[in-house]
């Protein structure tokens, strides 16, 4: 259900949507609203959250805050209800998304908060509104800033970040010795006759099938995040990568060596920002000493260039290959905001999080033997999965 509420300004009114099928019919206007949103990632594309919503919605649980002037779409808050450990307002996308964030249009972005703040107090009358992942600069800090109620930040995760040039000018930053380890690794994969090929959209069903079956293939026995080999993160993969290769959002890319596909990775691009989603890579790969690390980073490097970004983000995490490059950590944030009747929640939901956050350090940093206890677990959960491909993966079949 749609409910109207009252102007904020002459012509503009907030709308809280609830339905899915109206959030779809909402794909032209909430495109034109991504693209006019400077600091938008591609986690805040309709093809992108339409999908996700698809595989990993929960019926009635839909809230979108959308903020309009004189009929046109200027800012959107994109999330849903859950009831765990208590009401919260999440951001749609969940924790297979590398940032949350909220939609405005930059040329009415005043407005476009204003209204998004006075929407989101109203939706959030019984709820305490958790956005995770939010990037330095995103609209929610803007949003932060503005709330009038309790509110508290939290760090969230680490992304990597380069800037968006050619491999070659990315060499250049590093060390002399790994500058020349790194075009030696070049070489190597020009030797090999390795060749980048770019998936059409019609193909993309098929080559996603190939990237999450070598993914399987790549993390078996070393703890495999176990989601990847669900049905419904396929599914939603297969219909949001549709749209946005279409829309030249993403970019599916097949590697082959002797003809056969050894590796398929995925870039997603939205704003000024590129990210290296996800990959797989057959081990022959490995056993003929091509540098996968490099080989994805030339590859997502030209995309991003030649799409005129300026940034290559290698989303969350800072594994020690990525070191290599010499990247930026960027600390997502975490904000907390309610209403001054639940701040007793609020601060309760603080606390939870700020413990868990401080156990989970502890495991990474003192308690090495549970993370090898938490992979065996996945691997032994990963057995019970299943991820169907379209026809035999070269090499990973």
């Amino acid at each position: 259900m749609t409910r109207e509420g009252a102007p904020e300004a002459p012509g503009v009114t907030v709308t809280l949507c609830r339905d899915p099928r109206a959030f779809t019919a909402l794909a032209p206007e909430w495109g034109r609203l991504h693209r006019a949103c400077g600091v938008a990632t591609p986690f805040q594309s309709h093809a992108w959250l339409d999908s996700w919503w698809r595989s990993y919605g929960v019926e009635g649980r839909l809230r979108l805050v959308l903020a309009r002037r004189d009929g046109r779409l200027i800012g959107a808050a994109p999330l849903m209800l859950v009831h765990r450990p208590m009401p919260l307002l999440v951001p749609l996308g969940g924790a297979i998304s590398d940032y949350g964030d909220l939609l405005v249009d930059d040329g009415d972005a005043d407005q476009a908060l204003r209204s998004l703040h006075r929407g989101l107090e109203k939706a959030a009358r019984h709820a305490v509104i958790d956005l995770r992942e939010v990037r330095p600069g995103a609209v929610a800090e803007r949003l932060y800033e503005l709330w009038a109620g309790p509110r508290a930040r939290l760090d969230d995760s680490v992304c990597m970040e380069l800037p968006a040039v050619p491999v070659e000018d990315l060499v250049g930053r590093m060390p002399r010795s790994r500058a020349q380890r790194a075009r030696a690794n070049l070489r190597r994969l020009d030797a090999l006759g390795v060749v980048a090929t770019t998936v059409p959209a019609a193909d993309v069903p098929a080559s996603v099938d190939r990237m999450l079956r070598l993914h399987e293939l790549q993390w078996r026995g070393r703890g495999v995040n176990v989601e990847h080999l669900r049905p419904r993160f396929r599914e939603h993969l297969v219909r949001a990568v549709s749209r946005m290769t279409a829309e030249d959002t993403a970019t599916l890319t097949e590697f082959r060596m002797d003809g056969e596909v050894v590796a398929v990775g995925l870039a997603l691009r939205a704003g000024r920002l590129s990210g290296s989603y996800l990959y797989g890579a057959h081990p022959v790969l490995r056993e003929r000493k091509a540098d996968i690390a490099t080989m994805l980073m030339a590859q997502d490097a030209r995309q991003a260039a030649g799409h005129g970004l300026a940034v290559l983000s290698m989303l969350r995490g800072s594994e020690p290959y990525k070191n290599h490059w010499r990247p930026e950590p960027v600390t997502s944030g975490r904000l907390l905001l309610a209403r001054p009747a639940l701040e007793p929640l609020l601060r309760l939901h603080e606390s939870r999080a700020r413990m868990r956050d401080r156990a989970a350090e502890v495991v990474r940093t003192r308690l090495p033997a549970a993370r090898e206890w938490r992979g065996r677990l996945n691997d032994w959960r990963a057995e019970g999965s299943s991820v169907r491909t379209a026809g035999p993966t070269s090499r990973g079949g």
